[in-house]
């Protein structure tokens, strides 16, 4: 009857296995299914095994047996406990004799996989007992026949996986008990696999001799299967063992046989990156890992010959295994090249193998070896800085005078064989992969042989997008240590493509070579005169060798007579590229800057005819070639000052010099001035900006286009005054730039700034400046007031939406827009012509680069002008700033609002003097606060409720596109959102609020009479916290609790210090309404904002807000306590519970994991930050494989400038 039952059992889950698989069954059906199966797997665990060992027979179907094996093996993994001992035992001879009865040359791979697998879950499961009775039998098993025995190969492939690859089932105990019997067993398992493998590829090469092909291929499947369980043990049985018991020998054979070759290499590739242990078997460790070098170096070298040799070439799998190989000869050298150091034999060999696959034309051979050299000179040239005396000699350590040079044996060892020949070679082959794909024309054919340059199959992996900086990093490290080879071969390089171009008939298509070179000669030059004066090592020979060889170099870029725009470009560039030489050799900078002038006057500057674009571009970049040059010369320009003053003079006499061009001029004259101190500075400042002064400070244009937004429409007609506008504006910019408003101030903690005007050069010139700027944003922000805008013209209004770069910068889209030439780039990729002055028609696209980057460069002056200090804040009204900041601030758009808090509000607040707040601050930050709490508020209630955030952006997307505009206006929300809780995080600076005492300070404030705390007001004067909130603080206080709602754990991270600063006053002060909000609105929210996964990164700290309003103002105040009480899941007896709990500690990190824990209980686990954090702990593996990913470079600096970027 029992039998009966089970079988009309087995034949349901049949069914229902089917039902489930069935893709055409309804989705009625499938669930119904779903739904039974599970119920079998977790009902009486005796019918669950009974019907499973039914169904896995041959009566079924595949698709049925599968699944039925899928079911015993859940029942090992989380049910084998329920069973009795005696029923495991007969559990496991039953699984243990289908191996016998499934070794069967009709059999699916599958079946016999996972017949194997279950096998090893049940051995991993009840012990390793079980698997010393069992191994006799599967040696003998594995006598039986290649079926046999690769099922017995199977088993031993799945018995060690808990150890390589982690198993959340697996506890960490269990896990230590398989690896230590596992490690007794190896004195059977690995002879075992050695045997299996030696014996059953001898078969197969004798049945194929005999024509046996069936028999072959199953004696073939052995062969895998054993090597995939030798793979399995490679990455943590001890070396020794595995060159013990032959498995490497055996493994190196199988490299030269095609069927077996891949699955070899990947024991290779496993066991390459084997750290040299420590004890007593490291001789033994070397003794294999010396064996090993010479196994793959000998494949290494009949690839390489037969690779150079093959007139027919070589097909795409011998590539693919010669990748393999290289990987590992990479993993080798990269972790055990001290093997062979030692060998004077093998290490020089190995080293040209290297470059061998350094030189291949296949890249993905030669991106490989590039990981190894890079690897080799960063730890060769790690500590100290080594130069040699490149010309043939031995490493300097040949030389005793050179005391500074020391490096350890193995080093040394190394050094001596990393030659000038491979050095040599090294940049050869840098210097030709340095062309870039896409400066490639389509059909152009250049003379680089069969060097396959780019590879899609390659570049889809992902390694490929830091590949140039890679090349550049290597080419560097080689300069380094070999300056005078570097120096010879890359001018050989240049001359050789120069004489190229001088004779071709096409030169502008080969340009494109020349051009590659420009990054290579640059990172070349800018290591060896690496501002050093002892460059070249210190050596007066080499120093003179570097000399002639640049000195030759820079004649011949002077003596090319290049009129072509695209050759000015690239020539300025090579000019660019020697400034470090030029600061070690100043008599060579007069010839550089006549060279510089002459191919600036050489283009023509007519503005009409657009053909002449990109001899504007070109002269734009020579333009910032002076830039460039001042910045890396420090002095050595000063003596040229005057000449290139006078050049600059007579070229705006005679109409040759542009607008944009005088600027980036100026800005270059600014830079030389830094280096010649502050009176130099003022000096240079007086001369460029006393003419501006003189068109920038009439009222005349003011009253005429600035009283009132119509006049900023006349503006636009009058292209010519509206890009001298422009121009004037940036060049306030890069003055203050350049004269002292350091990034590395702007992005400090804050701190105030209280230079006088002698201390600043450009303090002086604010007064006349910042007024009229002030009036030009103010009626540009008034362009979006509702009155206003509906009364512009149509070209007008349309240039006032979203440009098309923008607007695939914020929904994600790559391949912007390619810049036009003789434009500057934003930060966001859209473009302004900085050349415009004025000569041509304005439209629609104008009109937009001009509000753009007026705006911009407007904020920037102020937030630049605000770093100052005092001489700002005295020199202008806070009224008029006001007006023309928040007059119109409802009616900004989120972008600009980001931006205006980016670039103007967050320098004003952290510069501005205390003594100033209540004149300035409460101004600016409460209509501010007050805006953005009720905007903010309104998006997020759309986005979290009708998933789209509605938001005032003219965003310029026509209808049909809804996915983008919703991409779009999430992404501007969470812009604005994260950068005005980034203000509040300003606020709430250290620096910014001295008056505020530590928590450690007001520990024991909580006990003692009310009395004793002091008024707000006492702390307004030295906290900006206590004064913002003294001053109409309740929107700032909105935001922070509304913040915890929204889905944004970086806004959280930003708002968090201000919350803190907030609890800190709470508890200092007498405050009641401001204690009233802490504990219980900020208190909620607090808890609130633990329910989002989106604050896990964050959760540590908001529990620690939690906790320091807890054990701070639960005895002043019973909300804290109401507000625990109020969660779901907890009782008064817990609450008591967790306060006694934080009477016997005194220590926060102990009550902020007190707390953590009644949160976690009180929520019923409903804090998906908490529980995200908790599951994020991962057990670390034995072993893990170690892989070279190269990754996307990414900088840690956010958001560095929102404004115009000058072109440099």
């Amino acid at each position: 009857m029992q039998e009966m039952n089970d079988s009309n059992t087995a034949s349901n889950v049949a069914r229902a296995i089917v039902a489930a698989l069935d893709w055409s069954s309804s989705p009625e059906a499938r669930k119904a299914a779903v739904s039974y199966l599970e119920f079998i797997k977790s009902g009486d665990i005796g019918v669950l095994a009974n019907i499973s060992f039914l169904l896995v027979r041959r009566d079924w179907s595949s698709e049925i047996r599968l699944h039925a094996f899928k079911m015993l093996q859940h029942l090992v993994r989380l049910r084998w406990e329920e069973l009795s001992s005696a029923e495991r035992r007969n559990f496991a001879n039953v699984a243990v004799g289908l191996i016998s009865e499934i070794a069967n040359p009709c059999e699916l791979w599958a079946l016999k996989s996972q017949t194997a697998a279950l096998v090893a879950e049940i051995v991993r499961r009840e012990g390793i007992s079980l698997w010393q009775e069992l191994l006799p039998s599967m040696v003998s098993l594995s006598n039986n026949g290649p079926i046999q025995a690769e099922l017995v190969s199977m088993m031993l492939r799945w018995l060690p996986e808990d150890i390589t690859v982690h198993n959340e089932d697996l506890e960490g105990d269990r896990r230590r008990v398989l690896l230590r019997g596992l490690t007794q067993s190896l004195p059977e398992i690995l002879p075992l696999l050695y045997t299996l493998l030696e014996r059953h590829f001898g078969a197969v090469l004798s049945e194929v001799g005999n024509q046996h092909l069936d028999i072959a291929k199953q004696h073939a499947a052995t062969v895998t299967a054993t090597l995939n369980a030798i793979n399995a043990y490679a990455e943590w049985v001890p070396l020794h063992d595995l060159a013990k018991f032959g498995l490497i020998h055996g493994c190196g054979c199988l490299l030269s046989s095609p069927d077996f070759r891949l699955h070899a290499c990947e024991f290779f590739k496993l066991i390459s990156p084997r750290k040299r242990p420590i004890d007593d078997t490291a001789s033994e460790f070397d003794s294999a890992m010396n064996n090993i070098f010479q196994i793959l170096m000998n494949i290494s070298q009949d690839f390489l010959f037969g690779s150079t040799s093959s007139s027919g070439g070589l097909d795409e799998s011998e590539f693919e295994y010669a990748e393999y190989i290289c990987e590992s000869m990479v993993s080798l050298g990269s972790s055990n090249l001290q093997c062979i150091v030692g060998d004077s034999t093998i290490l020089p060999l190995y080293l040209q193998q290297m470059l061998g696959y350094f030189q291949h034309h296949k890249l993905a051979l030669h991106f490989q070896s590039l990981l190894f050299w890079l690897a080799l000179m960063r730890d060769l040239l790690s500590k100290p800085k080594v130069f040699a005396q490149s010309t043939g000699e031995n490493y300097a350590a040949n030389n005793p005078g050179s005391g500074s040079v020391h490096v350890d044996k193995e080093k040394k060892g190394i050094l001596v064989f990393t030659n000038d020949d491979i050095c040599g070679a090294i940049l050869d082959v840098s210097f030709q992969r340095m062309l870039k794909r896409e400066k490639v024309s389509p059909g152009t054919t250049l003379s680089l042989g069969a060097l396959e340059l780019w590879s899609d199959e390659f570049d889809g992996k992902g390694d490929f997008s830091q590949y140039r900086s890679k090349l550049l990093e290597l080419i560097r490290l080689v300069a380094s240590y070999k300056p005078l080879i570097s120096a010879a071969r890359v001018s050989e390089r240049i001359d050789t493509i120069i004489k190229g171009l001088l004779h071709a008939s096409t030169p502008v298509k080969d340009l494109v070579v020349m051009e590659s070179m420009q990054l290579a000669l640059e990172a070349i030059v800018s290591v060896i005169f690496d501002g050093s004066t002892e460059f070249g090592g210190g050596s007066s020979e080499i120093q003179l060798a570097l000399c002639r060889i640049f000195e030759g170099l820079l004649q011949l870029l002077l003596s090319l007579k290049w009129t072509e725009p695209a050759h000015v470009i690239v020539l300025g560039h090579y000019l660019d590229s020697l400034g470090p030489f030029l600061k070690h050799f100043p008599d060579a900078v007069g010839g550089v800057i006549n060279k510089l002038f002459e191919l600036l006057t050489s283009l023509p500057s007519a503005l009409k005819d657009p053909s002449t674009n990109g001899a504007r571009h070109a002269r734009l970049q020579i333009c910032s070639s002076f830039i460039r040059i001042a910045k890396a010369t420090d002095k050595a320009l000063l003596p040229h000052m005057k000449g290139i003053a006078d050049t600059m003079a007579y070229l705006q006499r005679e109409g040759r010099l542009l607008r944009g061009e005088h600027n980036l001029l100026g800005e270059a004259f600014l830079v030389m001035a830094s280096a010649a101190g502050i009176q130099q500075q003022q000096d240079v400042l007086a001369w460029l900006l006393e003419p501006l002064s003189k068109q920038w400070t009439p009222v005349e244009w003011q009253n005429t286009y600035l009283s009132e937004p119509m006049g900023l429409v006349r503006l636009c007609s009058e292209t010519s005054v509206m890009w001298s506008i422009f121009h004037t504006v940036t060049f306030f910019e890069k003055a203050l730039k350049r004269s002292g408003a350091r990034k590395s101030i702007l992005n400090s903690q804050g701190c105030s700034v209280t230079s006088s005007a002698s201390q600043h050069p450009m303090a002086s010139h604010l007064s006349w400046m910042l007024p009229p700027l002030l009036r030009l944003l103010r009626v540009i922000h008034s362009l979006w007031s509702p009155p206003v805008i509906q009364a512009l013209p149509g070209e007008l209004k349309a240039a006032m939406s979203m440009s098309d770069v923008e607007r695939a910068s914020f929904i994600g889209e790559g391949n912007h827009p390619k810049s036009s030439k003789s434009a500057s780039v934003f930060t966001d990729g859209s473009q302004v012509d900085v050349n415009k002055d004025g000569h041509a028609e304005t439209n629609e696209n104008d009109i937009r680069n001009w509000l753009k980057g007026t705006r911009d460069s407007g904020y920037n002056v102020l937030g630049l002008s605000a770093t100052i200090g005092d001489s700002f804040f005295k020199s202008i009204e806070s009224h008029s700033v006001a007006l023309s900041l928040m007059e119109n601030i409802q009616s900004m758009e989120f972008r600009h609002m980001r931006q205006l808090i980016h670039s103007v509000l967050i320098p004003l607040v952290k510069f501005c003097p205390s003594d100033l707040w209540e004149d300035w601050l409460e101004k600016l930050l409460h209509p501010l606060f007050l805006h953005c709490q009720q905007a903010l508020s309104f998006s997020w209630s759309c986005l979290l409720h009708e998933s789209r955030a509605k938001v005032p952006d003219n965003h310029g997307i026509l209808a049909g596109s809804d996915l983008k505009v919703e991409v779009m206006e999430e992404k501007l929300l969470r812009d604005l959102t994260r950068e005005i809780c980034h203000l509040l995080s300003v606020v709430a600076l250290p620096s910014l609020n001295i008056g505020l005492p530590s928590f450690e300070q007001v520990g024991h404030i909580s006990r003692v009479e009310g009395s004793s705390l002091k008024d707000l007001d006492a702390f307004a004067s030295k906290s900006l916290v206590g004064f913002l909130l003294k001053h109409k603080g309740f929107p700032a206080l909105q935001i922070c609790i509304e913040a915890f709602r929204w889905t944004d754990g970086e806004a959280v991270t930003k708002v968090s210090s201000f919350c803190g600063a907030v609890i800190l006053l709470a508890v200092s002060t007498n405050n009641m309404e401001l204690q009233e909000f802490v504990a219980k609105d900020l208190f909620y929210a607090i808890i609130q904002g633990l329910t989002l996964e989106s604050n896990a990164i964050i959760s540590a700290e908001l529990v620690g807000l939690c906790r320091e309003i807890f054990v701070y103002l639960a005895e002043r105040d019973p909300t804290p306590k109401q507000v625990l009480l109020s969660l779901p899941c907890i009782t008064t007896q817990d609450l008591l519970a967790f306060e006694e709990a934080l009477t016997k500690t005194s220590s926060p990190k102990e009550q902020k994991l007190h707390m953590k824990s009644l949160l976690l209980l009180a929520a019923g686990n409903k804090l998906k930050a908490l529980v995200a954090q908790k599951s994020t702990n991962v057990i670390t593996n034995v072993s893990t494989k170690t892989r070279t990913v190269a990754g996307p470079e990414v900088s840690a600096e956010e958001d560095d400038v929102v404004g115009l970027a000058a072109i440099t």
